[in-house]
């Protein structure tokens, strides 16, 4: 089991690896053509359809993992149930999109136009609900493979977009792109590896319901707390100052697919050990808060020092203004992983309920000091908004809320320096034996 644990890990961080440099050198390019308004403008679609992705999404990507390893003999059912329930939902959040663009940008035709067509990718990212049975069965290498494979073609599609100098309408549609070829590829996966027949259940979508519901307003919470900055900058100062905003997000997440591999591949481990090994299981707890914090903290110390350096770099002149805000930014990372590992923890342990408290707060507390820090200090008081609320909700809230005061040690001892050194000595024991 523990050979394939290293061997699904290995496929997610390589794929995730050359998924980021692609998506980063064209991503950069792609700024660099748009410019900071243009930018700013794809951001602004990208936030408000973030706003309805838990809606359409009806919080089944946070429970399928487990779902497919608990009823096997129903895997293809619970597949087909699941990818039907997310295409409905997404027409009626395409729709919501594009109204809620009507009526905030009210003769914008340009601004309307852009949120519609971004929109469309949600019809597409139902097909996300494939790759957690990957996660399930361990075979993360062949989702992985069909990921990166449809990045390139929307790398490609991208590349032909700024050789021949198509308007930003081209460019709001990518999104779809990059979902669609993925749906498709991940489906001929799914029927090659001798998946289920799918199939659509009543009962079983009453099933599901009943235990993802939690999610819907817990992960719509967490897009408040994490959108509100964008959408408010837009209205407030402008899309230059969410271009900038933007591009400090996307520098602090240029490392992301290190911790998406690290968290996917520990979600399985952690919910297994969860069943058969306690000790184990918390140790496993501790020891992703542990991989993720220190990473991030490093990560964040980088960005401090070389924050102008980079955006200089790689967005040029026109950016500059980012470079406070990425230093600021930067540093909400290590807070952020943090509500990652104790969702999976919440998962393992079934308290569900709890989340709407955690993330109903959060997103209050995001709203208030958004509109505090916004008017003050534009893209910065944004950062900041960010890093405040991340802090508030993963750290914080969890000494406040007694069902979840558990986890927090498991964070607190997964903070501890010598975790990282026996970890280290660990891996180094495990090399010498091979």
């Amino acid at each position: 089991m523990h050979g394939r644990i290293l061997g699904n890990a290995k496929w997610i961080i390589v794929c995730k690896i050359a998924q980021s440099l692609i998506q980063f050198i064209v991503g950069l390019l792609s700024a660099r053509y748009l410019g900071p308004s243009n930018y700013g403008l794809i951001n602004y679609a990208a936030s408000i359809t973030a706003f309805f992705l838990p809606v359409m999404r009806l919080g089944l990507d946070s429970t399928l993992v487990r779902e497919y390893s608990d009823k096997t003999e129903r895997q293809g059912q619970l597949l087909g149930t699941s990818l039907l329930m997310n295409m409905a939902s997404s027409i009626a959040c395409i729709i919501g999109v594009t109204s809620f663009a009507a009526v905030a940008n009210r003769g914008e035709t340009v601004t309307i136009i852009v949120c519609a067509l971004y929109s469309t990718s949600m019809f597409f990212q139902a097909f996300e609900m494939l790759q957690y049975w990957f996660q399930a069965k361990l075979l993360s290498k062949y989702s992985s493979l069909a990921m990166l494979s449809s990045y390139v073609v929307v790398s490609a599609y991208k590349i032909w977009l700024l050789t021949t100098g198509k308007s930003v309408y081209w460019f709001a549609l990518s999104h779809a792109v990059e979902y669609g070829s993925t749906g498709i590829l991940l489906l001929i996966t799914y029927c090659m590896k001798g998946g289920q027949k799918i199939s659509f259940s009543l009962v079983a979508a009453k099933e599901l319901l009943s235990k993802s519901r939690h999610y819907i307003v817990a992960m719509l919470m967490v897009v408040v707390y994490g959108r509100t900055g964008n959408i408010l900058l837009t209205l407030l100062c402008g899309e230059s100052e969410n271009g900038y905003l933007a591009t400090a997000v996307t520098c602090t997440f240029i490392a992301g697919f290190v911790f998406d591999a690290i968290i996917d591949t520990a979600r399985p481990v952690v919910l297994e050990s969860k069943q058969h090994y306690q000790q184990e299981y918390e140790k496993n707890v501790s020891r992703v808060y542990c991989l993720t914090t220190w990473l991030s903290i490093a990560q964040s110390v980088f960005f401090t020092l070389f924050a102008g350096t980079v955006v200089k770099i790689l967005y040029g002149d026109a950016y500059l203004p980012a470079v406070p805000v990425l230093r600021i930014l930067c540093w909400q990372s290590a807070f952020s992983y943090m509500g990652y590992v104790r969702n999976i923890w919440i998962l393992a342990e079934e308290k569900h309920q709890v989340l709407w408290k955690i993330n109903l707060s959060g997103a209050i507390f995001n709203i208030a000091v958004n509109v505090i820090l916004i008017p003050l200090w534009g893209a910065c008081g944004a950062a900041l908004a960010s890093v405040m609320t991340q802090f508030f909700t993963n750290v914080i809230m969890g000494f406040i809320l007694k069902p979840i005061r558990e986890n927090n040690r498991l964070l607190l001892k997964g903070m501890d320096p010598r975790l990282v050194w026996d970890m280290a000595k660990m891996l180094l024991q495990k090399r010498g034996c091979c």
